[in-house]
């Protein structure tokens, strides 16, 4: 039987790449979505090629980067569904800037973003899962949280850290019956190096040939489903670039020497 069918499944960073990804994937299974990003006309033009009846769709628009309004959104879903069934943290911006560079305001803008601001939502939506005794929450980190690389430092900070907050959760609360998923995509065809920003907080505006030949939004979101469907606690989704995961676990060394030789991009 399909796992998604009737779940209600919030998805953040809806309006674009795996987000927008997921948000046909899922529907396609017949799950009632939350579709939240901070731009209201893309997460309409998303609603519009799902093909489901409005009341099976919820658009609420949310930053991130302010999580006063939280539970005040939480609450909005609740009240039109009644439930949650799935949350997918997948909401985040990325970095292209020297350590050296960066101002400690944009360090602190990229946790903001990556790590309190999935936290908080994540807060905020587990009493509901543990009175309803179920759920599952899928983190979108990054094979950046699990090595730094140029450029990234902040990025690669605040990914780590969604693994340490959600590896810990995820034993407090398994005995809820609520999974917690934590995706590690490679190099994926999408705008996230378009979108990253710099030391001075602009966009970089640069599509990066690595993410142009990439592993498809939609293959990532089928993969993502999929971990989802097996109880997966981690799923490692790209290509090549993978082995760069195992070659660190097990040759460190050899890892320090290959990885200071990438392009730095």
């Amino acid at each position: 039987m399909n796992t998604t069918i009737n779940k209600v499944v919030w998805i953040t960073g809806a309006s674009s790449g795996i987000g927008e990804a997921l948000s046909k994937a899922f529907a396609l299974e017949g799950a009632k979505l939350i579709l939240s990003a901070r731009r209201t006309e893309e997460l309409q033009r998303v609603k519009q090629q799902l093909n489901l009846p409005d009341t099976d769709v919820l658009i609420l628009p949310m930053d991130l980067s302010d999580s006063s309004k939280t539970n005040e959104l939480t609450q909005q879903v609740i009240d039109k569904f009644g439930q949650i069934d799935i949350l997918v943290n997948n909401g985040g911006i990325s970095q292209r800037s020297l350590t050296l560079d960066t101002s400690l305001e944009i360090d602190r803008k990229i946790m903001e973003i990556n790590f309190f601001g999935t936290i908080a939502l994540t807060k905020s939506v587990l009493p509901f899962m543990i009175k309803q005794k179920s759920g599952h929450i899928v983190v979108v980190s990054s094979i950046a949280g699990k090595f730094g690389f140029y450029f990234r430092s902040a990025y690669s900070a605040s990914k780590h850290a969604l693994h340490g907050f959600f590896e810990s959760l995820r034993m407090e609360i398994f005995k809820s019956n609520i999974n917690v998923l934590i995706v590690c995509p490679g190099k994926i065809k999408t705008n996230i190096s378009i979108n990253a920003i710099t030391s001075s907080g602009s966009k970089n505006n640069n599509m990066e040939e690595s993410h142009v030949n990439g592993l498809s939004a939609e293959e990532c979101a089928k993969q993502i489903l999929d971990g989802i469907k097996k109880n997966k606690e981690e799923i490692f989704v790209g290509g090549k670039e993978l082995k760069a995961i195992w070659v660190k676990q097990f040759f460190p060394k050899l890892f320090s020497k290959l990885i200071k030789k990438q392009k730095p991009e």
